[in-house]
């Protein structure tokens, strides 16, 4: 039984090799947003804390619903959004309350990952709970393996849901391969559960990978900071302080 299982399982990482391998993607950039700007990545954990010299002239780019979580210093719309396709149809409770707290809030250019549908089935599902952007993005799961695969040197053919990178690091990942001059997170903590906008306590699913993949980005000397003291105590990486 475990050979047979293996074997499906090799079966399936080939048959998911050779469709990346021939989709060619490319790799995902913000450049016309991004490039040579202060880039704050902001998730949706518990604690989330304002930069340090925050003001005007940082990016934001927000993960899901974190736009919300981050009011009590993200006055104006961020600049992007990354959104799981999920969040735009899905019943599952996370989904349902992210379209609730998102009601009538905006973004500038909205990039949805992995969307599997036609765009005006997406457009009708986005006007659904009333939420605006500038532009829209579609990013595709070959191309978020692609942009994964340049910046932490490992190709995740994504097999499982465990496996996967969450969105709040290839948020940070597609603002290093935008030309930010550094990338501060806030309200991501890889250790941490639950989300600042809903009380569902939800369990988070990428920890170990995460994990990984901020370990691939200090040795590679990536300009990526945290703005939250407890997760630069817990995952090493410099606190964010106010630079000339």
């Amino acid at each position: 039984m475990s050979y047979l299982s293996d074997l499906i399982h090799l079966k399936r990482h080939a048959n998911r090799w050779l469709r990346y391998r021939l989709a060619a993607p490319q790799v995902p950039n913000l450049e016309e947003l991004f490039k040579g700007k202060n880039v704050v990545v902001v998730g949706s954990a518990p604690v989330s804390t304002e930069p340090p010299g925050w003001n005007d002239r940082f990016r934001v780019l927000t993960i899901n619903a974190s736009q919300v979580a981050a009011t009590a210093w993200l006055k104006q719309a961020p600049d992007a959004t990354l959104m799981q396709f999920n969040q735009i149809e899905g019943t599952n409770p996370a989904a349902l309350e992210v379209r609730k707290v998102l009601k009538h809030q905006k973004t500038g250019m909205l990039c949805i990952l992995n969307w599997r549908h036609d765009l005006p089935r997406l457009q009708r599902g986005i006007e659904a709970f009333q939420y605006s952007y500038d532009e829209l993005k579609l990013i595709s799961r070959h191309e978020r393996i692609a942009l994964m695969h340049r910046m932490t040197g490992r190709l995740n053919l994504e097999m499982e849901g465990e496996a996967k990178w969450s969105n709040g690091i290839v948020g940070v990942a597609l603002a290093i391969n935008s030309g930010a001059a550094n990338v501060i997170l806030t309200g991501i903590d890889p250790l941490s559960n639950g989300h600042k906008y809903n009380s569902l306590d939800l369990s988070r699913m990428h920890k170990e990978t995460d994990l990984e993949a901020l370990k691939a980005f200090r040795e590679r000397e990536m300009p990526i900071f945290t703005a939250d003291p407890h997760v630069a105590q817990s995952t090493n990486l410099p606190l964010w302080a106010l630079r000339s």
